[in-house]
């Protein structure tokens, strides 16, 4: 009987490459690496080290982002920053003497207003959101609507806003609680607060400890308005905002930021410090545009491009040595680490029902990961970048090995 040439090549493919099909999937996979962050843009903890070594505010602006200028500009714009995100229940109070919060329907219809020392809940309902307002143990639901705003009065009054991640302090600008609809038809409420970028939200910016020298706050707070300003013009559906109060954008805390004790008026000295006048700050720019101000906690001893980070290029994301992230020293927590992560998670990074094998396929110039491959059970492959994959698993940064996997 004569074989097919066919028949002998898949045989071959059979009996000498390894099949994942049927094989036991590890219960997580081990790594090791070093940095935080996705290494794009200023690293913090070198520009700390810098601050340290005597470096100005500029000469830190100027090494970490190319080809830029900076320079003085508006920076009154109201900014519309996410500070809760796809929540079923939240509720704001007050606790400042003499002030009181008010609840408006389409920003100009007062519907509740309440004393210091009650609330406002919201939960929501359907496609729309239930107001009740509390007064000790006396609750009373308002009424229910798919968008409300939320102001306050009284001197230095603040607002508490509290979800199931905990509770912020809020000072400046006012809130919106919305209805919004996500893409698999679910609602869920997303708040916002809207304020003005040239102190009422860079006061609030939590990104960096207030005890760094003041060179390092400085450089942090022109990043962060540059990196604001570019985000203006246009609202984001999903989360009603601008940009998120969070490490999807940058960190924003409200009043905890310059109410801590000691250093806050450090903070707020150090954001005073990058203001040209009452209507304009010191800003990074590319011709003559605010850029995307990236910056990240530390790197593996070396910045990242954007373009290897993400696949968009940004041309003043060149990538430059940043030693101090990887002195133990300097850089305790991220110098070096080693992190386990589950099964589960591994796979729902690859979108995969399971994972048998994890290969690194290919790392970039920086020493980051470029692609990693994933193998199923079933025989399916996937493929993401590094950085995409550190995302999905929350793993510290794209500077990373493959230690072992464990049954």
């Amino acid at each position: 009987m004569r074989i097919s040439k066919s028949l002998i090549a898949i045989l071959f493919l059979q009996l000498f490459i390894p099949q994942a099909h049927g094989a036991e999937a590890p219960t997580s996979f081990a790594f090791h690496g070093s940095g935080y962050g996705h290494g794009v843009g200023m690293s913090q903890i070198g520009a700390r080290a810098m601050a340290l070594a005597g470096e100005t505010p500029l000469s830190i602006i100027q090494y970490y982002y190319s080809g830029i200028e900076v320079e003085s500009l508006s920076d009154t714009q109201t900014i519309r920053v996410n500070i809760g995100h796809l929540l079923k229940n939240i509720k704001l109070s007050t606790s400042t003497p003499a002030s009181t919060l008010s609840a408006f329907i389409n920003n100009e219809k007062v519907v509740a207003q309440i004393p210091t020392k009650s609330s406002f809940s919201f939960s929501i309902s359907g496609s729309q959101i239930s107001l009740t307002s509390v007064t000790g143990k006396k609750s009373h639901v308002v009424t229910r609507n798919r968008e409300f705003s939320i102001r306050w009065s009284g001197d230095s009054s603040t607002v508490s806003v509290t979800n199931a991640q905990g509770t912020l302090k809020y000072r400046y600008g006012q809130m919106q609680v919305k209805s919004v609809r996500t893409k698999d038809g679910k609602y869920f409420i997303e708040v916002t607060n809207s304020l003005r970028i040239h102190d009422e939200y860079l006061y609030g910016i939590g990104e960096v400890p207030s005890s760094w020298p003041m060179a390092a706050l400085q450089a942090q707070a022109i990043a962060s308005r540059t990196y604001a300003l570019s985000k203006i013009g246009s609202i984001k559906s999903v989360c009603d905002c601008n940009l998120y109060g969070s490490i999807s954008d940058q960190s924003f805390i409200g009043y905890a930021k310059e109410s801590e004790p000691i250093y806050g008026k450090l903070w707020r000295e150090a954001v005073d410090a990058t203001m040209s006048s009452e209507s304009t700050g010191v800003a990074i720019t590319s011709q003559g545009l605010p850029i995307t101000a990236y910056f990240t906690s530390s790197t593996g001893g070396q910045t990242e491009s954007a373009i290897n980070a993400w696949g968009s290029d940004r041309s003043y994301t060149v990538s430059v040595a940043d030693s101090a992230s990887a002195d133990i020293v300097l850089n305790p927590r991220y110098a070096q680490w080693d992190r386990t992560v589950s099964q589960e998670i591994v796979a729902a990074a690859f979108l995969l029902p399971d994972v048998i094998t994890l290969e690194i396929i290919s790392k970039n110039p920086t020493g980051t990961v470029a692609m990693i491959k994933a193998i199923s059970s079933s025989g399916a492959e996937a493929i993401l970048r590094g950085e995409t994959f550190r995302s999905r698993t929350r793993i510290p940064s794209a500077w990373f090995e493959l230690v072992s996997v464990q049954n």
